[in-house]
């Protein structure tokens, strides 16, 4: 899961994710497309809009995205256009670039919608955030189940 700065919304996709899915078949983590918050905690508003909907995100530390992320995971999630581009900017094939996928379009296939940023968005932005999240991370969920059984 990937965002800018890996403390809005690839932490709330990471907690919502992993809470779906088997612990000991699949492995999900998140990172940040920037390097502002290496090492620091999710948004505030996100580790409580997380534990309001019973995940907990407050043990999750801000990283950045790097090229090893192709070989370390099967399917890379962005939250919007900006995070596509400069994370397919790194990929080295096209395997590579096959490997990322705007979350949006496990929903609405090639419509390419971003996940807006509630960093400074409205009061309720986080929460409208979650919601979206939950609903595709639910699509994503079944498909990976299905997928590896």
């Amino acid at each position: 899961m990937v965002c800018l700065g890996n403390i809005c919304r690839s932490p709330l996709a990471e907690g919502i994710l992993a809470a779906k899915l088997p612990k000991d078949k699949f492995t999900v983590d998140s990172a940040g497309t920037g390097s502002w918050h290496i090492g620091h905690t999710p948004d505030d508003r996100s580790i409580a809009v997380a534990k309001k909907n019973k995940v907990n995100i407050s043990h999750q530390k801000g990283r950045q995205f790097s090229a090893t992320d192709f070989d370390a995971f099967d399917y890379i999630y962005v939250m919007d256009n900006s995070n596509y581009k400069n994370v397919t900017a790194l990929a080295q094939n096209q395997n590579q670039v096959e490997k990322v996928q705007l979350i949006l379009n496990e929903l609405f296939p090639n419509e390419n919608v971003d996940v807006p940023d509630p960093y400074f968005g409205l009061p309720n932005g986080f929460e409208i955030v979650y919601k979206m999240l939950d609903e595709v991370c639910d699509e994503i969920a079944k498909k990976l189940l299905e997928k590896h059984q």
